[in-house]
């Protein structure tokens, strides 16, 4: 007797213990500043991760690069030293080449348009991430790509004279821009200062609010004033540790996430808009640092657009995948159409 109720009592302690959830710990990784309101979104979605878990699920976040490049966090998400990314459109070429259908150059000319295209290419994007084992927790962007340079650069073919940063890794992107008269330099995020401070590069495309965060517009002090892309963004988690965690709780944990992922996209933008105000005016104690807006005329922005487009067919299956790249573009019309036209 006294056998048999010693084996009843471990059976239900181990039937006890496999019923208590395991604690998880998700490591993510993101170029964003750590005091930045992306970080500060993401710190209290993890919060929210927490309660809903019953303390169970863990975000523990690495902010600011301290984990490599975008393309490094990738690797890194692949080979498990990492479960999750907040990644820009860069990062996610990486995971999802059809995520550049979002930021075809000189084809967006408002976030309304941005938010048509991206909403019904969404389901497509999150199922082709899905097959390659991640889960898109939120969709989000970082604000236009302009194009900052040591020099007041208004014409393309201004640029073509230069040392332009290109990401590390995007090797089709690179030889493109090559192939059509540029002088691109593949380097890492993380490189970008010691790049412009060097004479590496001249020119960096980047958003407004990121020339704010790491101060590059202090070397690279003129913006010209032209909408090349939206630099679009995605938070990321590994669909095998997203799998272990109660399906009870995935639902309202994604939600978080989502609801987290559409605050940060109002702020952002925003924040944009009032960095370019806060580095025309300059930095406290560093008044000298002024950015300088190059503004281009109509005629100006016609040609960087009649020469962008005319790329397209080489960007279509090479940079972007052919269907993604021709419903980005029938969705877009499609929104302007229904506008009554640009």
């Amino acid at each position: 007797m006294k056998s048999g109720t010693l084996t009843s009592t471990l059976l239900l302690c181990g039937l006890a213990a496999g019923t208590h959830a395991q604690p998880i710990e998700i490591k993510m990784a993101t170029l964003a500043p750590k005091d930045s309101q992306w970080c500060d979104v993401l710190v209290k979605m993890g919060e929210r991760w927490k309660a809903i878990s019953n303390g169970n699920v863990k975000l523990t976040l690495y902010a600011g690069g301290v984990m490599g490049d975008e393309p490094d966090t990738v690797n890194k998400l692949r080979v498990k030293l990492i479960q999750a990314v907040a990644l820009t459109g860069a990062g996610m070429g990486e995971i999802e080449k059809g995520v550049a259908a979002l930021q075809i150059p000189m084809m967006f000319d408002s976030y309304e348009e941005l938010d048509y295209v991206r909403d019904r290419l969404a389901p497509v994007l999150e199922k082709r991430i899905e097959a390659n084992g991640f889960v898109v927790l939120n969709w989000g962007d970082a604000g236009w790509v302009y194009f900052f340079s040591d020099k007041p650069m208004p014409h393309l073919d201004d640029l073509r004279k230069l040392k332009m940063f290109s990401w590390a890794g995007s090797n089709d992107e690179l030889e493109l821009w090559k192939a059509n008269g540029f002088r691109p330099v593949a380097l890492a995020a993380t490189d970008i200062q010691m790049g412009l401070k060097t004479g590496l590069i001249d020119v960096i495309p980047t958003t407004p609010l990121y020339a704010l965060w790491n101060q590059c517009f202090t070397l690279a002090k003129y913006m010209t004033d032209i909408k090349w892309a939206p630099l679009v963004g995605a938070t990321l988690v590994s669909k095998a540790v997203w799998d272990k965690i109660p399906e009870a709780q995935r639902g309202p944990m994604l939600q978080a996430a989502r609801d987290a992922g559409q605050g940060l996209r109002g702020g952002i933008r925003e924040m944009g808009d009032k960095a370019i105000g806060m580095m025309t005016a300059g930095l406290p104690g560093k008044k000298m640092d002024k950015l300088t807006i190059v503004h281009a005329d109509e005629a100006t922005v016609a040609d960087w657009r009649k020469q962008t487009e005319a790329v397209y067919p080489k960007m279509r299956g090479k940079i972007i995948p052919e269907d993604l790249f021709d419903q980005a573009r029938r969705l877009h019309e499609e929104y302007r159409a229904k506008k009554g036209g640009k």
